[in-house]
C-alpha cells in the first residue's frame, strides 16, 4: 500500500474544502424556517390580507349591516350591492382603464427595453448620471405638474381623451421600468450576445429574439407593476376626463356621498375593480416571482 505525498494530501484537502464551500453556497439547498418564524410569517400574511377579506365580506352585506358599529361580520349575505352596481353600467369605466393600462404598458416596454439595453449591456458613458436623471423625474409630485399639464392638454383639445391618459401613464411609469429593466438585463450572459453579433444579428433582432426571451421574467414583472400603477392612477383621470374617458377609480368616487349609506356599495365596486389586477397577477405569478428575484442569488 503506497503512501500519499504531502502535495497530494494538500491537493485533496483543497478539493474537499472547495466542495464543502460549494455545498454551503448552493442556492438550491434553502435553509428551513423554524416553526416560530413560520407562524410569524403567517401572521404577517393574514394581517395584510385581512383588510381585503373584510372589503369582500362587506360587499355582500346590506348597507344597514355594513354601517353598524362595531361591525357585524355574521350579518346576512346578499348580492343586492352587486346587482345595483351592474345596473350603473361599470363596463365603460373598466374598458377605459384596461385600454389606458394595456397600451401605456406596451409603450413603456417598447421604450424601456432599448434604454435598459444601452445602460446595462452596452453601457453609455456616465450611465449612472443617466439613471439618476430618470429617477429625478419621480421627485416632482404629480400635483405640482397638474396645472401645466391641464393647460397643455386643454390647448391641444385632448381633454376627456383616453390617449391623453396613455401618454401620461407612459411618462409616469417609464423611469421605474428603465430602473427595473436595467437590473434584469444586466444578468443576461454576454456570451449569447457576442455569438449573435458574430452571426450578424442586428440590434432589433438581438432585442426581440435574444434579450427579450432571456429576460422574460423581468419583463413580466416590470409590465405587471406598470399595469398596476396605471390601473390605480386617480389624479390625472379625475382631473383630465369627464364622461367618455373616465376610468375605474373615478367610478369608485361616485359612490361617496354626503347623505345616506354607501359603504357596502363602495366595497362591492372596489372588489370588482380589483379583480382584473388580481387575475393578471395570478396568471403571471411564476414569472413575477422569478423576475423580482432575478439576480438575488449569484
Amino acid at each position: 500500500m503506497t503512501g500519499t505525498t504531502p502535495a497530494a494530501r494538500a491537493s485533496s484537502s483543497t478539493v474537499l474544502r472547495r466542495l464543502g464551500r460549494r455545498r454551503q453556497e448552493d442556492p438550491g439547498q434553502l435553509p428551513r424556517l423554524s416553526p416560530l418564524w413560520t407562524f410569524v410569517a403567517w401572521l404577517v400574511t393574514l394581517a395584510f390580507f385581512a383588510p381585503v377579506a373584510w372589503m369582500v365580506l362587506t360587499s355582500f352585506h346590506q348597507e344597514s349591516d355594513a354601517a353598524t358599529n362595531p361591525p357585524s361580520p355574521f350579518a346576512p349575505l346578499s348580492l343586492a350591492q352587486y346587482k345595483l352596481l351592474l345596473g350603473r353600467d361599470i363596463t365603460p369605466f373598466l374598458l377605459n382603464s384596461a385600454m389606458a393600462s394595456v397600451f401605456s404598458t406596451l409603450l413603456v416596454l417598447a421604450l424601456a427595453l432599448p434604454a435598459a439595453y444601452a445602460l446595462s449591456i452596452k453601457p453609455v458613458r456616465k450611465w449612472t448620471d443617466v439613471m439618476f436623471f430618470f429617477l429625478s423625474t419621480k421627485f416632482l409630485p404629480l400635483i405640482a405638474a397638474l396645472l401645466p399639464i391641464y393647460m397643455i392638454v386643454k390647448d391641444l383639445g385632448m381633454l376627456d381623451n383616453i390617449w391623453t391618459l396613455v401618454v401620461l401613464y407612459t411618462a409616469m411609469n417609464l423611469p421605474i421600468a428603465v430602473w427595473m429593466m436595467r437590473s434584469f438585463l444586466a444578468e443576461v450572459p454576454r456570451e449569447i450576445l457576442e455569438a449573435a453579433e458574430v452571426d450578424g444579428a442586428g440590434l432589433p433582432t438581438v432585442l426581440l429574439r435574444i434579450v427579450a426571451p432571456v429576460a422574460m421574467p423581468g419583463i413580466a414583472a416590470t409590465s405587471l407593476i406598470c399595469f398596476i400603477f396605471s390601473w390605480n392612477e386617480f389624479m390625472f383621470a379625475v382631473n383630465l376626463t369627464a364622461t367618455q374617458a373616465s376610468t375605474a377609480p373615478v367610478f369608485l368616487v361616485g359612490f361617496i356621498t354626503n347623505e345616506g349609506l354607501f359603504l357596502a356599495r363602495l366595497c362591492a365596486a372596489a372588489t370588482l375593480v380589483s379583480l382584473p389586477v388580481l387575475i393578471a397577477g395570478f396568471a403571471a405569478q411564476d414569472k413575477l416571482v422569478r423576475g423580482l428575484s432575478l439576480g438575488a442569488v449569484k
